[in-house]
């Protein structure tokens, strides 16, 4: 963004990045090249750098200090100098406002005074990096300081690990995390760069096809019916009703839910788009909300009987359950798969799928959605031109 006139006034309290930008930046209308970088997780503070041609004509940035230690008027004089120096040829001219350095963190320093502090009230799932972090990074790396990590060291941590018995799926994830962190200590300029930028995920393809056939449907449905541990089974069966996450079942509550339009509106908080999510729901969905206890009050849907208080985990109930059906491989995610098998293999097209569902793309609801073979049968049947009476079959070796 180039202001018509930039001042002190406005580098000391206006330095603020738009809403849903990672970071923004200010130019200079009087130096050529000069701008403020400010970055959205540090509002109020930005670092002047000067955009300039390499004499290989690269285009590169030099840094010319914080705008909390150096004056605007410094870093416009820093930068003419800069210029001046380049044009005599001094590839590399020694910095010409002098920033005290702090030396970078250790990572398990970095990770608990920045890193999970920020993350918390950003990420659902934070616990989950958490953990990750927690018993499978800091052992290894919590000693080394960030700007010493090594890309060479992650790499190799990185094959050990599946090589210990991680998937291929949790080892990519333990990266994910790494990088993650690291991105953000360069955004905080903390280090330079990432060094984990270019290392490699395995990114093997983890799908797995737990489609339930009819018999398995019905085996699963019987035991939810007739199962002792009511709330936990009214549960699995809204899932399967529904096609919702778990943790938008867990956390629904009866003000979202209009029994009369059939509908129930997953609010952003609770939805994984961050956005609000309508579900429609069917006979089956309206027969499970009949049977909960807690309809007519206020709260949440789904109730602890022990405790008094809404659920937060069914894995290990849902573990008994599932080798109860014979379905021992059975994951409670897979409800939703076979929710939406069930809508393509009932006809439905995969947009209505993709909005029922919550996805972003049709490509994410491809990933869902499976034809049965019975339905892949009749679709091959419509394609049969040939008067099948009239061709005999061969005969069976």
């Amino acid at each position: 963004m180039k202001l018509k006139s930039l001042t002190q006034e406005f580098v000391d309290g206006k330095l603020i990045c738009p809403a849903g930008e990672r970071s923004i930046e200010f130019c200079c209308p009087i130096v050529r090249g000069m701008y403020i970088r400010v970055a959205e997780t540090k509002p109020g503070e930005g670092i002047y750098y000067l955009r300039y041609k390499s004499p290989d004509k690269k285009t590169k940035h030099e840094r010319l200090g914080r705008t909390g230690e150096v004056s605007l008027a410094e870093a416009r004089e820093a930068a003419k100098r800069f210029k001046a120096e380049l044009e005599l040829g001094m590839h590399r001219p020694a910095p010409a406002v002098v920033v005290t350095s702090v030396e970078p963190p250790t990572l398990k320093a970095f990770f608990s005074s920045k890193f999970l502090p920020y993350i918390k009230p950003r990420k659902r799932s934070w616990r989950r990096d958490e953990e990750l972090f927690r018993l499978r990074i800091l052992p290894r790396f919590g000693s080394i300081r960030i700007d010493q990590i090594s890309r060479h060291e992650v790499q190799s941590y990185h094959g050990t690990l599946r090589e210990n018995g991680l998937s291929p799926a949790t080892s990519d994830h333990v990266l994910k995390v790494f990088r993650h962190s690291l991105n953000l200590a360069v955004e905080w300029d903390l280090i330079e760069r990432n060094p984990l930028a270019r290392v490699r995920l395995f990114n093997e393809d983890n799908r797995m096809e737990n489609v339930l056939s009819k018999v398995q449907l019905d085996a699963l449905i019987e035991v939810l019916e007739s199962d002792d541990n009511r709330p936990a089974c009214l549960i699995a069966q809204f899932l399967l009703c529904t096609g919702a996450r778990l943790n938008e079942a867990l956390s629904a509550q009866w003000e979202h839910i209009d029994l009369e339009k059939r509908h129930w509106l997953i609010p952003a908080k609770n939805s994984k788009s961050k956005r609000p999510r309508p579900v429609p729901l069917n006979e089956s969905a309206l027969h499970v909300l009949g049977q909960l206890p807690t309809r007519g009050e206020k709260g949440h849907l789904f109730i602890n009987r022990q405790t008094g208080k809404p659920y937060t985990t069914l894995m290990k109930v849902w573990d008994r359950l599932r080798k109860k059906a014979g379905l021992p491989h059975l994951r409670i995610h897979d409800l939703r798969h076979n929710y939406a098998s069930m809508l393509v293999n009932a006809g439905r097209t995969l947009y209505e799928v993709q909005k029922i569902l919550g996805h972003s793309t049709a490509a994410v609801t491809e990933r869902y959605s499976h034809l049965s073979s019975e339905t892949l049968q009749a679709a091959a049947n419509k394609a049969s031109v040939l008067d099948a009476k009239a061709i005999p079959l061969p005969k069976a070796a």
